[in-house]
């Protein structure tokens, strides 16, 4: 298998509000969407991000869709400076995130903070010293 996320999918519960999250406020291109559809595949730098209605997604897995606590999953963004960590987080937050933590300084030795899309998934939002991720 080749070491590669080429796609992440994410189980929506209101498409047309998760559309206007990432594609109107964030500012992801989408890709042959036409207005009506309920999948829209988004594109991103290195990977897509494709946006599904969560109960058709969970049929399609033939897993449950009861929605049982954290999946242990969240998503990342890297940029280049603290600053840019504040500017990121603060966009989302304009455009309908859940502040989760607001950015500061990690264990780790990094800046991040958390906010969470329309349907709860965890965006990580860092700044990384040691490693360009960007």
């Amino acid at each position: 298998m080749k070491p590669k996320i080429s796609l992440i999918g994410l189980g929506v519960r209101d498409f047309a509000r998760s559309l206007a999250f990432y594609r109107d406020g964030l500012g992801f291109p989408a890709h042959n969407f036409t207005e009506g559809e309920d999948f829209c595949m988004l594109r991103l730098e290195g990977t897509w991000l494709s946006l599904y209605p969560r109960d058709k997604l969970a049929e399609d897995a033939a897993v449950p869709d009861d929605g049982a606590g954290f999946a242990g999953i969240t998503l990342a963004h890297n940029v280049p400076s603290r600053e840019a960590v504040d500017a990121v987080f603060a966009q989302a937050v304009s455009v309908g995130a859940r502040p989760v933590k607001p950015p500061q300084e990690v264990f780790w030795g990094g800046y991040s903070g958390y906010f969470a899309d329309p349907d709860g998934y965890l965006w990580e939002v860092a700044h990384n010293p040691f490693t360009d991720l960007t």
